[in-house]
């Protein structure tokens, strides 16, 4: 043995060195380092610490869910969300039968390309969206209706006035006004009636159904303006007046 020898590096264990980087999908593994001193010492088996190190550190790897487990909850939650239309269904009873929020309005916008414009009319074998898709479209604010705009004209007042008494339940057809209006002033709101027995008890007919001043007051309707020369409110009230005498202004052919 040289006099001046150096101390040599006690070598590491092949399996210690190996096990060192050894990885886990790709993770390094925090192992212990075991020499082959060190389990002489202890004596401890090598293959014991090894196992027990492995088993620590796969245990503490987060799990990743099975790529055809996932795949598989993605399309049950699809199905879960379509529906195919049967015979005897309608878009009430499918929102209903499946609590759609919003019920069938909210359904049939989620799906109107698919059924068309006639929410009444769907096929068997459609496929309807249940899901995210009707959600969305109830949490949509409900289109307003558009405000009608009528022609400040005949043709306009006769059909504003009917809108009027529709949702007064007054009775009446636009033939059935057009016609006692033309008769009455040929059209002009602001005809006045001079010369007959109202007009010499100072109450003359007015406007376009020739209403006299007390009868437009006492069948006036809401809505309308105070003024028997208003052409929606005078023919307004005239029907009202005819449907409480005669049934409806249909019924009127001559003076009244």
């Amino acid at each position: 043995m040289p006099r001046h020898g150096k101390h040599r590096r006690p070598k590491q264990h092949w399996i210690a060195r190996k096990l060192a980087v050894a990885g886990t999908g790709g993770a390094a593994l925090a192992l212990p380092l075991i020499s082959a001193t060190t389990a002489g010492a202890t004596g401890t088996q090598p293959a014991s610490l090894v196992k027990a190190a492995v088993e620590k550190a796969t245990a503490a790897q987060p799990s990743v869910e099975k790529p055809a487990v996932a795949k598989a909850s993605v399309e049950k939650a699809a199905a879960a969300l379509t529906y195919s239309v049967v015979g005897g269904d309608t878009l009430s009873k499918i929102a209903s039968l499946h609590s759609v929020s919003g019920g069938w309005q909210a359904l049939y916008e989620a799906n109107r390309s698919v059924i068309g414009s006639d929410p009444s009319v769907i096929r068997p074998g459609l496929k309807l969206s249940l899901g995210a898709a009707a959600r969305a479209a109830a949490a949509k604010p409900a289109a307003q209706p558009a405000t009608p705009v009528y022609a400040n004209n005949l043709d306009g007042w006769i059909r504003q006035s009917l809108a009027i008494m529709a949702k007064h339940g007054i009775p009446g057809s636009y033939n059935g006004i057009h016609r006692n209006v033309m008769r009455e002033s040929s059209g002009n709101p602001l005809a006045i009636n001079n010369w007959d027995i109202n007009a010499r008890n100072g109450i003359p007919s007015k406007g376009l159904l020739q209403v006299i001043d007390p009868t437009f007051r006492a069948y006036h309707v809401p809505g309308t303006p105070m003024d028997s020369y208003d052409p929606v409110a005078n023919i307004t009230a005239a029907c009202n007046y005819a449907a409480a005498r005669y049934g409806s202004i249909d019924n009127v052919n001559g003076a009244y």
